[in-house]
């Protein structure tokens, strides 16, 4: 059976930042949809994120066509070939943003999370670093697909806080891992099945603190199109105080 993708995104400032750090981009002849949040303040938060974007993408627009991905950083096993050439652009992004801040003195402390999803040949792939999201909505019921990075989250994993406690800190905002924080920022990386109907969402924390996923599946499905969708969750999102810069970006199987 041959499978069709749609995506859709958006990204907004929020109610409270002047300026815009996240960046979110595909490219659907490769199969590579990106979202990254970018942090170091102004400029550096910008660059760091748009830097990422535009390493993973070039990655696969380079190289899909032959198919054969060179390795960068680590390999990982038990996981198919298509989601270690995620992991390597992953990877190579990191290296990209550590590189950039050591050359600009101003950018110094600059990085940014990311989350990226690779659908090939009936098959999808997802990696991320930090606290971006990735979620799958299938049969009505919505799937967290990943694990943040953050010190709530490594706490609720040791069994020393709830989820709902994590939820409610004043510290969720702290994130272990980035890309840029080191020379070489090792992602989380998995295959998802995938059947038509499926639809993922990845998404920025400014979303995913402030709408819940009842209202993360209530909204896409309610929803006329993925463009409908995605202005409905950055609404929402606004809607609870805006607090934090909103990006999502929906990928449908079909």
């Amino acid at each position: 059976m041959s499978l069709a993708v749609q995506a859709a995104g958006r990204s907004d400032v929020g109610c409270v930042r002047t300026n815009n750090e996240d960046a979110f981009g595909y490219d659907s002849t490769c199969g590579i949809y990106v979202v990254c949040d970018g942090m170091g303040g102004q400029a550096a938060g910008e660059v760091a994120s748009k830097l990422a974007l535009e390493t993973v993408l070039e990655y696969f627009r380079r190289y899909s066509a032959q198919g054969n991905y060179p390795l960068i950083g680590e390999n990982f096993d038990d996981i198919s070939p298509e989601a270690n050439a995620l992991a390597s652009a992953v990877q190579a992004a990191g290296i990209r943003v550590f590189h950039e801040a050591l050359e600009h003195p101003g950018r110094q402390g600059m990085g940014s999370t990311i989350v990226a999803l690779l659908v090939r040949e009936g098959k999808a792939s997802i990696a991320h670093v930090g606290d971006s999201r990735a979620y799958l909505l299938r049969d009505g019921q919505i799937r967290l697909l990943t694990s943040d990075h953050s010190l709530v989250m490594e706490q609720v994993r040791r069994g020393l806080m709830t989820v709902e406690e994590a939820e409610r800190s004043s510290i969720q905002n702290i994130i272990t891992r980035a890309l840029g924080s080191e020379d070489a920022a090792e992602p989380d990386v998995q295959d998802v099945k995938i059947s038509a109907g499926d639809l993922f969402l990845l998404a920025t924390d400014g979303l995913t603190k402030l709408v819940k996923e009842p209202a993360l599946r209530q909204i896409t499905a309610s929803a006329s199109s993925l463009e409908k969708a995605c202005e409905g969750l950055v609404a929402a999102a606004r809607a609870a105080g805006g607090d934090d810069n909103i990006t999502c970006l929906l990928v449908r199987i079909s």
